[in-house]
């Protein structure tokens, strides 16, 4: 018996195809009718329906609509540079930007019934002040000198130093390449490179994991200025360079002092000039900052070309390429939830699930840890077996 079709407009298939950002020929090898389906010249089964929607990444139900949803994101979007249209978020974009807002929601209100003070300094920095003061005062707020990343062997140490350091000092820091845990949707470090999401009580930063870990440390700092703005939005840092707005300037000006001090990177680039092959390897070492931060910062200080600096950026992110092809990372998955979720948002869930403030299956929905997956995390994190 031959199964029905299901009528679907051709211009929510469309829609769906293009917000997915899954290759065309995929598509069409997986759904061989599918311009078919589009025309309006065929309809498609119930479960074809299904595994679309699937393959999409779109919710079964938009697919039975009128006309296709806004889909546009629910915070500023500061990816736009000079005229250039910004691309339609994908699947992936949204969904994460949605979980962080879910997580960023609940513990506000977690902390605010704990009695909470606010923290002064959210808003505090203004556009009119110089990016040299501002970084100095996130420095301050975060318990870091000047030279806070010397104390650390290596630049790698120094990133996990400052998200210990701004999680400290109550700020919510994620680090993730993919949507949650799972693997096979990863996040595109080409659309976005890291979000903002200003709050009094629960401010949070994320950073795509999925960027070179030699970019990383390049937008934590450019996010947490976002913070001390009160400005909340996603950037695109294309090429580490801002957006072609203010608030992307400042923040990129406020976050290269703060990894790279001005006065210090003056006093130590002759040198470091004439006396090395590679500069930029040696004042890496020096700053335990990457490479690309330093070379990011030498051409902040006309130091080298615009040009110069793209050569460079695209020489390592093939170096890059190429040593991850080599030696692909494994890692362990409950070191890995440090970055995903962070311990110090974990230890305020699994605290109000075993005081029965939370249900449990809104602490795996917040945490996207679920079952005893979350009860292994929260023990490797010294919380102790569920009573």
């Amino acid at each position: 018996m031959r199964m029905a079709g299901i009528a679907v407009h051709g211009e929510l298939l469309r829609w769906a195809r293009d917000r997915s950002r899954v290759p065309g020929p995929m598509l069409r090898k997986a759904f061989p009718r599918l311009d078919a389906w589009e025309k309006g010249q065929s309809q498609p089964t119930l479960r074809q329906l299904e595994l679309f929607a699937r393959k999409t990444m779109t919710p079964l139900g938009y697919l039975f609509l009128q006309q296709p949803p806004d889909d546009s994101l629910p915070i500023p979007d500061l990816r736009t540079v000079k005229d250039a249209k910004v691309r339609r978020p994908s699947p992936n974009l949204l969904e994460t930007v949605c979980a962080m807002l879910r997580r960023q929601d609940w513990m506000h209100d977690f902390l605010e019934e704990e009695g909470a003070p606010q923290l002064e300094f959210v808003g505090s920095a203004r556009l009119s002040e110089r990016p040299v003061d501002v970084a100095a005062r996130i420095r301050q707020t975060l318990g870091l000198a000047v030279d806070w990343a010397r104390e650390y062997p290596t630049w790698e140490r120094a990133l996990r130093g400052l998200r210990t350091a701004a999680e400290s000092a109550g700020i919510l820091v994620v680090i993730n390449g993919v949507l949650g845990n799972n693997t096979s949707r990863k996040l595109d470090p080409d659309e976005f490179r890291g979000f903002a999401l200003a709050d009094p009580c629960a401010p949070l930063v994320f950073v795509n994991g999925a960027d070179f870990k030699a970019a990383q440390m390049f937008t934590l700092a450019h996010e947490l200025v976002h913070l001390w703005l009160d400005r909340t939005g996603v950037s695109e840092l294309a090429k580490l360079q801002p957006g072609d707005n203010d608030v992307e300037r400042f923040c990129n000006a406020a976050g290269a002092e703060f990894l790279v001090p001005r006065e210090t990177m003056v006093h130590a680039w002759p040198a470091a000039y004439r006396g090395n092959q590679d500069p930029f390897r040696a004042l890496a070492r020096r700053f335990k900052v990457s490479e690309i931060v330093v070379a990011r910062r030498a051409q902040d200080l006309a130091f080298i070309s615009r040009q110069d600096f793209f050569r460079f950026l695209a020489a390592h992110a093939k170096q890059e390429r190429r040593r991850a092809a080599a030696k692909p990372r494994r890692g362990d998955f409950y070191a890995n939830q440090d970055a995903r979720v962070g311990r110090r948002f974990t230890q305020a869930v699994v605290a109000a699930a075993r005081e029965g403030r939370l249900l449990y299956s809104d602490a795996y929905r917040l945490t996207g840890l679920y079952g005893s997956t979350l009860d292994k995390y929260a023990q490797r994190i010294g919380l102790g077996d569920r009573a």
